[in-house]
């Protein structure tokens, strides 16, 4: 009896430590393909153009060939089956007034055409849905798949996504983003200043 009941802890043992075992291989997994889809993004011919337009719910989009900063991530995203189209709208339609929309534009209710696609919303989701880093000087602070926020010159909020490559020169990674040129591949991570770090990898 004592026999079957230490063989019973073992087993219980074994199948948490191989679930631990697991969570951070699935974790750097979709890291890995966050990353890749965001990179993928910069070999797309996009023209900027943060016009409004009327779109589909879910899975809506703006014409492939335009897009703002806010559509390299929510485009790379995308890829991995998370709509934030979706996900900010149901958000911002239990919990309004957490988000910054009736402050910043004077709103009043919700919008699923352009909601995920502002900059200062995104940071509200990400910081009630994701981690909230440390904004640092420190290059080695900012990881693969992580979330930057900056404030351009004229109060602009722009926004990217944090790559696996490397500056040869200067040793900050580089970052996918779309300033106005298009989805491009730069080292600017401390060009502007750092509104805000975060992390989002959707459990479901």
């Amino acid at each position: 009896m004592k026999f079957l009941r230490l063989t019973s802890v073992f087993i219980s043992f074994l199948i948490v430590s191989m679930a631990i075992s697991a969570e951070p291989s699935e974790r750097q997994a979709f890291v890995t393909a966050l990353v890749k889809a965001a990179i993928a993004r910069t070999e797309q011919n996009v023209t900027y153009d943060g016009s409004y337009f009327s779109i589909p719910y879910p899975n809506g989009d703006v014409p492939e060939h335009i897009g703002v900063c806010t559509d390299v991530v929510i485009r790379a995203y995308r890829a991995l089956g998370v709509d934030l189209q979706v996900r900010v709208h149901e958000d911002m339609r239990r919990s309004f007034n957490a988000y910054p929309s009736k402050r910043i534009w004077g709103l009043t209710t919700t919008d699923k055409n352009i909601d995920h696609r502002r900059v200062p919303n995104l940071q509200t989701f990400f910081a009630r849905h994701g981690e909230t880093l440390a904004v640092s000087s420190n290059p080695k602070e900012y990881s693969p798949g992580d979330l930057v926020t900056w404030m351009l010159p004229g109060n602009l909020p722009h926004i990217g996504i944090v790559s696996d490559k490397v500056s040869a020169i200067t040793g900050n990674p580089l970052i996918v983003h779309n300033i106005g040129a298009g989805p491009s591949l730069d080292d600017m991570l401390f060009s502007y200043k750092i509104t805000g770090h975060y992390r989002y990898r959707p459990q479901n």
